[in-house]
């Protein structure tokens, strides 16, 4: 025997959203309704929305972005390097405050431009701690492609005096920068620095 499909008239109700069959008496099609509208119920009652469908990235945020980054760099020229470092914050802040649903390449991407930046405004003001904490900070959000995030933390590490571990750093830089003339260049100071120091 074939199987037969049968349309059953259903209501949707406009302000519960549940539906119900306006003919059935049917057991199996009552307890599946029952089972939907329970499920439409408790992902109404979630705390946390569900996100909407995927749309495009908010050009907004993305131009508020673009114009903190902007901002801090005229600063950074201008040699205020506090008032930089204020500005790449703030855009930091808000490229990490994007919602869930946007593409997380494009936050990573954003966040290591900034805290490359950032770390920059520190190295300017002598702050190698800092400065080399958002130059980690930026290799971590992006390894490859990212130069100056990786010779920025290299030379604070110098300034600092730790030259095994600038020398660790440098070696790791050049395996995802091998061309970077920037790093081969602080390798050979980082190499010449151990060789004035001598052994410890």
């Amino acid at each position: 025997m074939e199987d037969t499909f049968t349309q059953l008239p259903l209501q949707l109700n406009p302000t519960t959203k549940a539906i119900t069959s306006l003919t059935t008496t049917d057991p199996e099609v009552t307890d599946e309704l029952q089972t939907l509208n329970t499920l439409n119920r408790s992902l109404l009652s979630l705390d946390t929305p569900v996100p909407p469908p995927p749309v495009p990235v908010n050009p907004k945020r993305s131009a508020q972005i673009t114009k903190l980054r902007e901002g801090g760099n005229t600063e950074f020229r201008k040699g205020q390097h506090a008032d930089a470092i204020r500005m790449y914050t703030f855009g930091i802040e808000m490229a990490l405050g994007r919602p869930p649903w946007e593409p997380a390449g494009l936050v990573r991407d954003e966040v290591s431009g900034l805290y490359a930046n950032r770390a920059q405004a520190h190295m300017a003001m002598q702050n190698w701690a800092e400065g080399m904490i958002d130059a980690e900070t930026s290799v971590e959000m992006k390894r490859v492609g990212n130069a100056k995030g990786w010779w920025r933390k290299g030379r604070c590490l110098l300034e600092m005096g730790r030259l095994e571990e600038a020398k660790e750093w440098a070696k790791k830089a050049l395996e995802h920068e091998s061309t970077d003339a920037d790093l081969q260049a602080l390798m050979k100071e980082v190499d010449a620095a151990l060789s004035k120091r001598g052994p410890k």
